[in-house]
C-alpha cells in the first residue's frame, strides 16, 4: 500500500495585499507551517546530544562576564526625532515619522532564564506606543506578561502579527486590536505614509506540547520615502535573503540576529552566527547593520562577548561597512544612519 501524499495547502490573509508576484501564500503541510517549501521539525535528539556532549568553550564561557552596556534613561520615549533604540535581546523601540513601534517586547525574565542586563527604563514607562510588532511566538519574542504591561500603558495600541498568532494576543488582552499577515503581505492598519510588510524567515514555532509550527514566523520591512528598515526576527541562513533583495531592493538599515548559534548542529537551521548575518546583510545590499539577539539572555553555548568580537573583526577586515553596535537604551537617530 502506497503512502498518501501529505496534505498541502497555501494560506495568507485574503484581506491584505501580497506584493510578491505569483506568491500563493504560506505553505501548510500536515497542518504545520513550512519553512518556505519544506516542513521543519527540530530534532529532539539534538537536545539530548547537546546536553550529553558538553560545551568545548565551557571554561571560556564561564570566564566571560560581558553584558551589553546600558544607557539608563527614558528620554527617548518622549523625544520627537526618528530613532531606533535597542532595549535588549530582540526588543526595539522605533519612532518613524510620528509613529512609534515596539518590536518583540520582552521586558522581564524568561521562564527559568533570568535577564543578564536591565532595561534602560521601567517597563511601565514605555508609553505612547502605537504598534507592537511580533515576529513570532517563541517565548523570548512573544511574552504575555510584557504584552499586558504595554497594553495597560497604551490604551490605543494595535498589534502587527504573523498568521495564527491571534489566540495568543487575545490571551494578553481580549480587546487588543491586531492584524495577522503572511509572508510578503502588507499590513493595512498602518498610516498611509508608512509601508509595513511581513517577510520570510527560516525558523519554527512551538510553545507547548501540541502546537508545533501552528503559528507563522518571519521578519518585518518598514518603508518610508526616505528609508527602508529590515528587522530579521529569528532566522537561519536560507534563500529568502535573495528573494527579499529581488523584491525590495537595497535595505538601508538591517537589524540582524547574531547570537544563540552554538552548538551548530542544533542552532544552524534557526539562528544566524555573526558571519552568516553579515553574509545575509551583504546579499540584501544593506546600509547600516545593527546586531541583536545577544547578551541579554543565556540561551546557547557561545561566550557572551563572542558575537560582538566577531562582528568587530569582520568589520576590521572590510566585510561590513555600516556596523553600529549600540548600547541598550542608546538612541540611533535615523538621520545619521545610511
Amino acid at each position: 500500500m502506497q503512502n498518501k501524499e501529505p496534505k498541502v495547502r497555501h494560506i495568507n490573509n485574503p484581506k491584505l495585499e501580497t506584493i510578491k508576484p505569483g506568491y500563493k501564500g504560506n505553505k501548510i503541510i500536515r497542518n504545520q507551517f513550512a519553512n518556505g517549501d519544506e516542513l521543519y521539525n527540530p530534532d529532539f535528539s539534538n537536545v539530548i546530544r547537546w546536553k550529553l556532549s558538553g560545551n568545548p568553550q565551557k571554561a571560556e564561557k564561564k570566564a566571560d562576564t560581558y553584558t551589553p552596556p546600558v544607557v539608563t534613561d527614558s528620554n527617548f520615549i518622549h523625544a520627537d526625532e526618528d530613532m531606533i533604540v535597542w532595549l535588549g535581546h530582540a526588543t526595539f523601540f522605533i519612532r518613524l515619522q510620528g509613529i512609534t513601534f515596539l518590536i518583540d517586547p520582552i521586558l522581564y525574565d524568561l521562564p527559568l532564564i533570568k535577564r543578564r542586563v536591565c532595561l534602560p527604563c521601567a517597563p511601565e514607562e514605555l508609553k505612547n506606543i502605537d504598534f507592537v510588532m511580533l515576529s513570532h511566538a517563541h517565548r523570548d519574542h512573544l511574552d504575555i506578561k510584557s504584552l499586558r504591561t504595554v497594553c495597560r500603558s497604551n490604551p490605543n495600541l494595535k498589534v502587527l502579527a504573523p498568521l495564527h498568532a491571534g489566540s495568543l494576543i487575545r490571551s494578553a488582552s481580549k480587546h487588543l486590536p491586531y492584524q495577522e499577515a503572511g509572508w510578503y503581505q502588507r499590513y493595512d492598519i498602518v498610516p498611509d505614509h508608512l509601508e509595513i510588510y511581513f517577510v520570510p524567515a527560516s525558523h519554527w514555532h512551538r510553545r507547548g506540547l501540541f502546537d508545533m509550527n501552528t503559528v507563522l514566523w518571519g521578519g518585518f520591512i518598514i518603508k518610508t520615502k526616505e528609508q527602508t528598515i529590515y528587522f530579521a526576527g529569528d532566522t537561519g541562513f536560507n534563500g529568502h535573503f535573495e528573494e527579499m533583495q529581488e523584491t525590495f531592493g537595497p535595505l538601508d538599515i538591517c537589524i540582524m540576529p547574531v547570537g544563540a548559534y552554538k552548538p551548530t548542529f542544533m542552532m544552524q537551521k534557526s539562528h544566524l552566527n555573526p558571519n552568516e548575518a553579515v553574509r545575509a546583510y551583504n546579499i540584501l545590499r544593506g546600509g547600516t547593520f545593527i546586531p541583536m539577539h545577544y547578551g541579554t539572555f543565556d540561551l546557547s553555548d557561545e561566550p557572551a562577548s563572542e558575537p560582538v568580537r566577531l562582528l568587530q573583526q569582520i568589520a576590521a577586515a572590510g566585510l561590513i561597512s555600516g556596523l553600529k553596535i549600540p548600547a541598550i537604551g542608546e538612541p540611533l537617530l535615523l538621520r545619521d544612519l545610511a
